[in-house]
């Protein structure tokens, strides 16, 4: 395992590009031997210097929950990252464009609960009682580690991605919130346009044969490490689209049919 004095300097780099808005050299080849446990240790490390700069823990993301991009990465499972509450956006809102230094978007479900779930034996009929609601939400993913080397040319590995909060960065929630039971959430859809044209389109059943089993997996994933999921927390379930580049001045309009829209803007720098 990481050394832990490492994984805080390997976390401080990553807010540290955060903030800078230049990306660091990817970890992946500078520690050829980390696996992805040694990556989530990098990701607590980051967790708890942002904890201590203030920010909040609001809730957890799922991603890589499709087959084909679970294959991209070489993995067999999905990964999970952080939501703090400053990354929270709303319908209508313009979002600086300068705040990400390469960002992209995917459409998700958000799980909002109101008791707590815990593995190590969490189903998805446990996530379905312990849910007050579901909403639709719009992840906001980030580059903080360099996606290709510039002199290797390698491209990002699990493990840069998972060091990096799981390329999470921000959330935008909307639309009309439903009880888990109201709808049939395999079948909740949506289209994402942008500037007016369709630019993406998905089902939640692509996440998992459906939303739940991803936030029944986090569940039993961070039990163990002690750490169950809390009352009134957002879990974005994974991504149904694949990632949309943003660029600056994007209008986007996302429309989930009968669970209502999300409507924002990307500022120019």
């Amino acid at each position: 395992m990481i050394d832990p004095a490492l994984a805080s300097q390997l976390a401080a780099e990553l807010i540290q590009a955060d903030r800078s808005k230049t990306p660091a050299r990817q970890i992946s080849q500078r520690h050829p031997a980390f696996t992805v446990e040694d990556a989530y240790a990098i990701q607590r490390a980051g967790v708890a210097l942002a904890e201590q700069n203030g920010r909040v823990v609001a809730g957890r993301k799922i991603g890589l929950t499709s087959r084909v991009m679970q294959q991209s990465v070489n993995i067999t499972e999905p990964d999970y990252g952080v939501l703090y509450r400053d990354m929270f956006y709303g319908d209508g809102d313009t979002i600086p464009f300068d705040r990400f230094i390469a960002p992209r978007i995917e459409m998700e479900l958000a799980f909002v609960l109101h008791s707590p779930l815990r593995g190590p034996d969490c189903s998805i009929f446990d996530v379905l009682r312990a849910t007050e609601y579901v909403t639709p939400a719009i992840e906001i993913l980030d580059a903080r580690i360099q996606m290709t080397d510039p002199d290797t040319k390698s491209t990002r590995t699990i493990v840069d991605t998972i060091s990096d909060n799981a390329a999470d960065a921000g959330i935008v929630v909307g639309g009309r919130p439903v009880g888990p039971s109201e709808v049939d959430l395999r079948w909740v859809s949506a289209l994402l346009y942008r500037d007016g044209g369709v630019e993406e389109s998905g089902v939640a059943a692509s996440v998992l044969n459906h939303p739940a089993n991803g936030v029944a997996w986090l569940a039993n994933r961070l039990w163990g490490h002690g750490v169950e999921l809390q009352p009134g927390q957002v879990i974005l379930a994974g991504s149904f689209i694949r990632p949309v580049w943003v660029r600056p001045g994007d209008q986007f309009h996302a429309d989930y049919g009968p669970l209502g829209t999300i409507g924002f803007t990307f500022t120019r720098p």
